[in-house]
């Protein structure tokens, strides 16, 4: 890296060297018995330059020949995109606590076993078609650019996908957990999938319209991912953000409180500095219903005369490989903050609603307006405060910022979910729901 850096120094006004490594170790189990073990090592090398004022970037999975690497940043340029930033001197990190040296040495055998395990306690307790996968997670990231930055950070977490899926459905109750280090998997965990499996198993056909939704963390992604296009600071300067506007004004419910803090170690995946290597901190998007804050990368926070807010990553939404493309607004620690209900004590203030367990087609509607429109797989049917079985072929619809509005109570406890985000969950009044009645 320091003598690929030395030669874009020499040819370019400002340069950057990003490097990663990464070692991805899955186990997966289909209907309760081993169906694979695998083991991927990823790394790879890009590079930034900035020349000027337009941006030059390559990268590689295999460095040979420097000069030639070089080169391919230079005629990058030809593509005219511009970069008024500069790359930070960023010095003196915190260490965090985000690496555990023991996740080197799990083994397969022993995650195989977990699962063994797991399998065992929801065949006994559920006539599930089960689905599981089991995983550890390792990698190390260094940038150095030409003001100076040279720092590092070595990051590792276990998780363990588990689904209880109903016969014949494709559907079916499932959570995600994830730890620091590895361990059993809790009991509250794995009843949870027991208990939602067994309480839904009979298919009921309520009819439609208004009422209570409780967006269970699986499904938060259809919120979420309208949120995020929302607060983006992308979405502002392409005025695709309704809420561009509204800095310090109402946007949602007043129990909705939404921030960011990469530096936080009580999570797993838990980041000193984002992928430009601008530091991470604690960053109040959303308090008590009013919007604070829209987040940043150097780009955009450049082009809008603002400030990174340590918010520029190498994102990879919809699979590939990180290590191929330049950094852009992203928010993978994004938290909605707790509320004091029970998930018991939210079902039961239902008089007649729907819990989403899982949602198909999060990405229909229009994202950035924050309408969204979702198949309920599966949808749990709710009345009187008791869960009565499980909704076949449901249709929820609205947009987010109608539906942030009507925040009935939100749940005790953060669950994560694969964008990275901790959330709870929350129960919604005067929601659409279509069924086939």
């Amino acid at each position: 890296m320091e003598k690929l850096l030395e030669l874009a120094k020499k040819v370019s006004d400002k340069a950057e060297v990003y490097s990663t490594e990464y070692t991805y170790s899955p186990v997966s189990f289909e209907n309760a018995k081993l169906h694979e073990i695998n083991s991927t090592f990823q790394s790879g090398l890009s590079l930034r330059i900035i020349k000027d004022g337009k941006l030059g970037f390559a990268y590689t999975c295999n460095l040979i020949n420097r000069e030639e690497f070089l080169q391919n940043a230079l005629d990058s340029l030809k593509g005219g995109v511009e970069a008024g930033y500069d790359f930070p001197l960023t010095e003196n990190i915190r260490p965090l606590d985000t690496y555990d040296p023991s996740l080197e040495n799990l083994t397969g055998t022993q995650m195989v076993a977990e699962c063994d395990r797991v399998s065992d306690i929801l065949k006994v307790k559920t006539d599930a078609e089960l689905s599981l996968t089991s995983f550890k997670h390792i990698e190390k990231i260094r940038i150095m650019n030409s003001e100076g930055t040279d720092i590092s950070e070595r990051s590792s977490f276990y998780g363990l996908f588990g689904q209880a899926i109903f016969p014949g459905s494709g559907s079916g109750i499932y959570r995600y957990y994830q730890s620091k280090n590895f361990g059993e998997t809790p009991d509250s965990y794995l009843n949870e999938i027991i208990d939602g499996y067994n309480i839904a198993a009979k298919p009921v056909e309520p009819s439609g319209g208004k009422m209570k939704v409780i967006f269970m963390p699986n499904s938060m992604i259809t919120l979420n991912w309208r949120i995020l296009s929302g607060l983006n600071s992308k979405s502002v300067y392409e005025k695709t953000s309704p809420i561009a506007d509204k800095l310090n004004q109402k946007i949602f419910d007043e129990k909705i409180t939404i921030y960011s803090d990469p530096t936080n170690t009580e999570y797993p995946g838990a980041r000193a500095f984002d992928d430009e290597g601008v530091p991470g901190a604690p960053l109040a998007l959303v308090e008590s219903g009013e919007l604070k804050s829209f987040f940043y990368d150097l780009n955009f926070a450049c082009k809008l005369n603002a400030v990174s807010t340590g918010h520029g990553y190498k994102t990879t939404q919809w699979g590939g490989d990180a290590i191929t493309l330049k950094p852009t607004p992203a928010l993978p620690h994004m938290r909605i903050k707790t509320g004091d209900k029970s998930f018991a004590e939210l079902v039961k203030s239902i008089d007649r609603g729907v819990i989403i367990e899982g949602a198909l087609g999060a990405h229909s509607g229009n994202i950035p307006n924050g309408d969204y429109s979702i198949g309920v797989s599966p949808g749990l049917y709710v009345e009187n405060g008791e869960i009565i079985g499980r909704v076949k072929e449901a249709m929820i619809s609205g947009n987010i910022y109608d539906t942030l509005k009507n925040v009935v109570d939100i749940g005790d406890t953060l669950y994560p979910t694969f964008s990275g985000a901790w959330v709870p969950p929350i129960l919604f009044d005067n929601v659409s729901v279509a069924t086939k009645k």
